[in-house]
């Protein structure tokens, strides 16, 4: 049986996009996602737990995320978990676990959009449906 390597995630941006443009022509965005859990401990006081991720978005869908997303803006990522390695300053063996994004969909308002009245709201519902990109495959990823 194949296995399935796929994260969902629904959150709201730690920082901007950094975009780093590659020799190539290839473009890379990190930023990062972070996600609350709420549940009640044995005293019954309510707790929130954070969650951060690191997400990586390449090529097209980089430079989306750069003219698009914004600290603080709620998102939906979907990808996969990719762990490296690389050396540090001091030459020690270090790891990073990120979600490389494979779609992005944004949630919520729009950034600088005008904020919703209870009059307005069913017609800004409308325009504010989620904006979704995604990575198509390049041509040496497809299985076939």
């Amino acid at each position: 049986m194949a296995s399935v390597n796929k994260v969902i995630l629904i959150g709201h941006l730690g920082k901007d996009p950094e975009v780093r443009h590659l020799e190539g022509g290839n473009s890379v965005a990190n930023f990062t996602m972070a996600t609350n859990e709420y549940f009640k401990d044995k005293q019954g006081t309510r707790v929130e737990r954070t969650e951060w991720h690191n997400i990586s978005a390449w090529r097209g869908l980089a430079e989306l995320a750069e003219k698009y997303l914004r600290k603080g803006q709620q998102v939906y990522v979907e990808g996969r978990i990719r762990t490296r390695q690389y050396q540090d300053k001091e030459n020690q063996t270090r790891y990073i676990t990120e979600i490389v994004a494979d779609e992005i969909s944004l949630l919520g308002q729009r950034p600088g959009a005008a904020p919703t009245t209870p009059a307005t709201a069913d017609a800004s519902a409308v325009a504010e449906a989620p904006v979704t990109f995604r990575q198509e495959p390049e041509l040496d990823q497809l299985p076939f």
